[in-house]
């Protein structure tokens, strides 16, 4: 066996071990902001709350309903982004984004750990969607500028 593919088993079991055992699900407490997104193509929905203060990202929780890939990769990004601050949580929704696109991405300045296991989505353009979801959802809560096209109703 190849360690490609060892890797890709590796990755698969990461997604749904985040899939089955989500991180951060639920609803947070008061003082949070709120993001709804969904992507129609697929029916991904998600809800998306952090609470902010002093800059850093206190908490981050979601709920929500989909595919695998959405559903582990909020999993994934709301344990990345939990007690970091809001700069540092863009900019690795950045580092994410750049993963997702097949770009070259600086894995040395932010450890991505079990995200990294969603590098195999850039090979199912369709399913790339699903896997930023909940990115889109954190950057449009922290008041960046996110291109929706159909990620709304």
């Amino acid at each position: 066996m190849s360690s490609h593919s060892d890797l890709d088993t590796l990755y698969r079991q990461v997604i749904m071990d985040h899939y089955k055992n989500p991180r951060n699900r639920g609803e947070a407490e008061s003082g949070t902001v709120t993001v709804n997104m969904n992507n129609p193509t697929c029916g991904d929905r998600i809800q998306l709350q952090m609470h902010v203060e002093d800059d850093t990202i206190q908490d981050a929780k979601f709920v929500g309903e989909g595919c695998s890939i959405s559903l582990s990769s909020a999993s994934m990004m709301t344990e990345a982004v939990k007690g970091r601050p809001v700069g540092e949580a863009l900019e690795i929704a950045e580092v994410f984004s750049d993963m997702m696109q097949g770009k070259d991405y600086d894995d040395e300045k932010y450890d991505l750990g079990d995200i990294e296991a969603l590098q195999g989505v850039t090979k199912f353009p369709a399913r790339i969607k699903c896997a930023t979801l909940s990115w889109k959802a954190m950057e449009k809560g922290l008041g960046e500028d996110v291109e929706e096209d159909e990620d709304e109703d």
